[in-house]
């Protein structure tokens, strides 16, 4: 199946650019949390938006909901992990669905995603960012695993099915019972080591960790990794006027665009980015 798009995040530039593509009857897939953006969750007043004065982040998210819910929007609750050109259209994967799309609505945020010495160059070598998408490559093997959120819990579980050794790094308090070959592990990876494949992991106590295999689970991948190719500025995406990048077929609106990171603004942006992608499906072939 072929969407006319898809539009990545669920702020209010994700919203703006979902409202507009469902009043014009195109046949879209809207990807991100469906509780709709943390920072607006945790907005305690909010005095520029229009016709929504002095509001707080809770009552602006009850008021979006309520509109996605009346168009009759549906939000596919998933992370996106890569984006692949294909020739006149994309291919994108999210955990273990495979998605193709004339065009992208990249509304991601901003994210503060560090990315590891070593992790880039290694990506698809034993470096991955899907459990379900890869965890059968390392049956019997010892893999290393950095976690930022105990949502990932059950895709940790996952591979400890699949691997002889999880050593787990998890970037919060873990308080459940862990598997007899999951290893809690009390430092942070510094780096990714390996030549033409994942040989180590290289800690912030000074040790160096032998594995097979680094799975990063994080809530948000890298702009540069999620879709390599497209133009960066200062961490922002490059885009003119009508919210295009540098990519045919490929819009970006919201705080990933740059300052000001503001409501109003990234709902702004989302309107011209489809209106961007109706001109553009008008032209393709």
């Amino acid at each position: 199946m072929l969407y006319d798009a898809v539009i990545i995040g669920t702020g209010p530039a994700g919203l703006s650019a979902a409202l507009n593509l469902q009043i014009h009857k195109k046949h879209f897939l809207w990807i991100g949390s469906p509780a709709l953006s943390e920072k607006i969750q945790k907005a305690e007043k909010i005095e520029n938006y229009p016709g929504l004065p002095s509001v707080e982040g809770g009552q602006m998210a009850k008021q979006f909901l309520s509109q996605i819910q009346e168009m009759g929007i549906s939000i596919q609750n998933a992370m996106v992990n890569t984006i692949m050109p294909m020739g006149e259209y994309y291919a994108l994967m999210a955990g273990n669905d495979f998605y193709e799309t004339k065009t992208v609505i990249l509304a991601t945020g901003v994210t503060s995603v560090g990315v590891l010495p070593g992790e880039e160059a290694l990506l698809g070598r034993g470096v991955s960012y899907c459990a379900t998408c890869d965890g059968g490559l390392y049956k019997g093997k010892n893999i290393a695993v950095i976690s930022t959120s105990a949502r990932f819990d059950h895709e940790v579980s996952f591979l400890a099915q699949l691997a002889q050794n999880v050593y787990f790094f998890p970037r919060y308090p873990v308080d459940t019972a862990l598997g007899s070959n999951i290893i809690p592990m009390n430092t942070k990876v510094t780096g990714i080591v390996g030549e033409q494949k994942v040989s180590a992991v290289t800690c912030k106590d000074g040790s160096e960790l032998p594995v097979d295999g680094v799975f990063c689970l994080r809530d948000a991948i890298s702009l540069n990794t999620l879709l390599p190719g497209l133009v960066l500025e200062n961490g922002h995406i490059v885009v003119d006027r009508t919210m295009a990048t540098n990519l045919p077929g490929v819009f970006a609106a919201g705080d990933c665009t740059g300052r000001p990171y503001q409501y109003s603004k990234a709902a702004g942006e989302g309107n011209v980015a489809a209106h961007s992608v109706l001109h553009y499906l008008h032209n393709f072939q």
